[in-house]
């Protein structure tokens, strides 16, 4: 057995001292990584994985307090001394983090970050150390290794910036690769590359890899064992096929069936707490949704859109980039249009030069009668209170001195929203009960929620200002699935109350296919593929868009068994 954690306990001493509280994360946490194997940690935000795999090498903050046993061949790590630790640390156990240009240095080049490792552990000279660094490179497939290793981490692309990292981790050759969400913010084919890479690498290297996800779907192509864990306890365990074919856990059955799917659309998505008895004694059952009107009015329509960004070139010259290139379409009242791509085919600039928060280079966006493009401040001021947006990032778009209740009101009092102070915050606190929050949360400020309740807080804010149109760029691209679906549930029945149309833009053709309509395939900025969700999905006519459906994680499937589509 390559590493065993039998009964580790984690707690986290908060307060001053003299009156310091222990907050328990992991509680009596036991599991198995044998040599040349994957075992996945899969969970919802806050079950305790990350601080489960950060125990390992100790990486976690002063104020955590460990218990219980973590032997790595034989040894144990919870009694070892800090030096023994740095030894063993990028040496024989590795990790890969989810955000890589957090774990980048800025400051220093691809090859400079590369090198250290190289010269710290294996002693190599700079000569050899780069020459090892280069073909470390080529090995995870990155275009061009040795010009890369002059690059610095801002000027590759987050798969690209991912690949260094692994390239990294595996510098020294280790044993344990520690992989915390590795393609959780990458696009399905980008995922699809990592997930391959990383499997392909532990086949060769006959490594083993603790894999930590939220995402099924993700651990069931790429995992031998599976351990799944809520609230700091493991729920269950075992090998992939029998989690998957026969789970015996509720968590984990409603794990499995709250991602949306490919091959159908249900009227809403599971959630985990109905299915497991956690559901708020008075929560109300959804209605089902609504069948639209495929003749409804359109309520926006876009002509030959264009956005070019002029970047230096030379000493005086500018070389043009096409961001976005002659995009058409129509949305219809109370209809939603999914916008699909890989990151780079310019889906997001499409999104926010129709709100003019890039100037377009071209074409007409018509809504209500009027071109937005060619509007005053003062008449797109006016107009822009009915189209709003709402960013991949609840915990950047959120004022981190507002209070929530601040927060919501101060766009009512730009746009003269309600007689008075009062009649705003009584409908702001309206609409955080219709998003599915209480009023009393007006006096609590963004730091105080999870990122699911801060993306409601996004949205409550959005319908503060009454709007037609709702741009959602990756609005659940950075939740769990669990989370997803509780937003992409509010997103429908928001729809239905209040006939809301959508601009859905996302990498995620699953979360697409539950969404929309209508469905624009992106690719170098221009609309290579447009039909209706059922039939992109059914019938692609583009490769490219085939491409992209068969990079999707189809979780585990039982051998002989022709994979299903969700």
């Amino acid at each position: 057995m390559l590493l065993s954690i039998q009964d580790l306990k984690v707690a986290f001493r908060l307060g001053e001292r003299g009156a310091t509280t222990l907050v328990p994360a992991v509680s009596g946490v036991s599991f198995d990584i044998p040599e040349n194997s994957t075992v996945a940690l899969v969970g919802e935000s806050g079950s305790g994985k990350s601080v489960t795999a950060m125990s390992i090498l100790n990486l976690l903050p002063d104020n955590a307090r460990r218990q219980g046993a973590i032997l790595y061949q034989g040894r144990d790590l919870l009694a070892a001394g800090r030096s023994e630790l740095q030894g063993l640390r990028g040496r024989e156990i590795a990790c890969v983090f989810q955000d890589p240009m957090g774990s980048l240095n800025p400051v220093f080049t691809v090859g400079a970050q590369l090198i250290e490792p190289l010269i710290k552990h294996l002693g190599l000279g700079r000569r050899a150390a780069l020459a090892r660094a280069e073909s470390l490179l080529a090995e995870v497939g990155m275009p061009e290794p040795k010009r890369r290793l002059s690059a610095y981490p801002h000027e590759l692309s987050g798969g690209q910036q991912q690949r260094v990292m692994i390239a990294m981790a595996l510098s020294c050759e280790p044993k344990l690769l520690i992989a915390d969400e590795p393609t959780t913010a990458l696009d399905v084919t980008i995922q699809r590359q990592i997930l391959e890479l990383i499997a392909g690498l532990k086949a060769k290297h006959g490594m083993s890899v603790l894999f930590i996800s939220h995402d099924l779907g993700v651990v069931g192509e790429i995992a031998d064992q599976v351990v799944v864990m809520r609230h700091g306890r493991v729920r269950e365990q075992g090998p992939v096929a029998q989690i998957f074919s026969a789970p015996s856990d509720a968590y984990t059955r409603a794990l499995l069936t709250c991602r949306p799917s490919l091959s159908d659309t249900p009227a809403r998505l599971a959630v985990i707490d109905d299915q497991i008895g956690d559901a708020a004694p008075d929560a109300v059952p959804a209605k089902p949704a609504l069948v639209k009107n495929p003749q409804a009015p359109v309520v926006l329509e876009v002509r030959a859109l264009a956005k070019s960004f002029f970047l230096k070139h030379g000493l005086f010259g500018k070389r043009e980039f096409k961001a976005v290139q002659g995009v058409n379409f129509q949305l219809r009242r109370g209809h939603t249009l999914g916008v699909v791509g890989e990151s780079g085919s310019g889906k997001t600039t499409m999104g926010l030069t129709l709100l003019r928060l890039h100037e377009p280079t071209g074409g007409e966006v018509i809504f209500d009668g009027r071109n937005l493009l060619t509007l005053s401040d003062r008449e797109r001021q006016a107009m822009r209170r009915r189209i709003q947006i709402v960013f991949q990032n609840p915990y950047a778009s959120l004022n981190p001195r507002f209070t929530i209740g601040q927060t919501l009101v101060e766009p009512m009092t730009i746009h003269a929203i309600g007689a008075d102070e009062a009649e705003r915050e009584a409908r702001a606190r309206a609409l955080l009960v219709k998003v599915g929050l209480g009023p009393e949360v007006m006096a609590k400020y963004p730091h105080e929620f999870s990122g699911g309740q801060r993306q409601r807080v996004a949205i409550a804010r959005c319908l503060t200002l009454n709007p037609e149109v709702l741009v959602l760029d990756e609005a659940v691209s950075a939740l769990d699935v669990s989370v997803q679906a509780q937003v992409l549930n509010l997103l429908r029945d928001l729809q239905d109350e209040l006939g809301l149309s959508y601009v859905f833009i996302s990498h995620d053709l699953s979360v697409v296919r539950f969404m929309s309509d209508e469905v624009l395939v992106m690719k170098d900025g221009q609309v290579i593929e447009q039909a209706s969700a059922a039939q992109i999905l059914a019938s692609p006519q583009q490769d490219y868009t085939r491409r992209l459906l068969g990079a999707v994680p189809r979780g585990w499937v039982s051998p002989g068994s022709s994979p299903d589509s969700c």
